[in-house]
């Protein structure tokens, strides 16, 4: 096993590498990832107020050529927004998981009629109502089981309210001619 604390020292060749907090590390971009080390300085060219804006500016300096394994979009003030959709009860869960064994009975069942050497759309049809029956059991059961803790069905999404644009800072200026040297924010 490999001692994070060593990370300055070499290692086996099967073993993965470690930044100095421990975590581990692809070998390709192993000192490289912390955002503006002294190996590779970076600087803000522009700040955007949403996420679609900084990706077509990206999209804008991949179709100049620029190299955009330099570029970097880092969102700043981040939350997590939780949209409720609506109640969840056990009928609605046994609905959910009904269509979610259905969809598996029906791949089991190709599958398998696949192979039959007579009627094969009669495993199909017995995979599906199956899966139906199933999977309804399953959804009730597991909605059940959670004694009204989360009555609810919901979307999380993560948000930061800007994006900002990180170049290497060797590339900086070269980014800033191909955006047009604006800024969104």
């Amino acid at each position: 096993m490999t001692n994070p604390a060593d990370a300055g020292t070499p290692q086996e060749s099967n073993s993965m590498p470690f930044t100095r907090g421990g975590r581990p590390v692809t070998p390709d971009r192993a000192a490289t990832w912390d955002i503006g080390s002294p190996e590779r300085p970076m600087m803000t060219i522009a700040t955007y107020p949403n996420y679609l804006e900084a990706q077509r500016a990206v999209d804008r300096l991949s179709d100049a050529k620029f190299p955009v394994d330099r570029v970097t979009i880092v969102g700043t003030d981040v939350r997590l927004v939780e949209k409720v959709l609506g109640r969840m009860t056990i009928g609605r869960a046994a609905l959910a998981g009904a269509g979610s064994g259905g969809w598996f009975g029906l791949l089991v069942g190709v599958l398998l009629g696949i192979f039959a050497v007579g009627a094969w759309w009669r495993v199909v049809v017995f995979a599906v109502v199956a899966g139906l029956l199933w999977g309804a059991a399953f959804g009730a059961i597991a909605h059940a089981m959670t004694g009204g803790q989360r009555d609810f069905k919901s979307a999380s999404n993560i948000q930061a309210s800007t994006y900002s644009l990180m170049i290497d800072a060797e590339y900086a200026d070269q980014a800033r001619q191909i955006l047009g040297g604006t800024t969104a924010g």
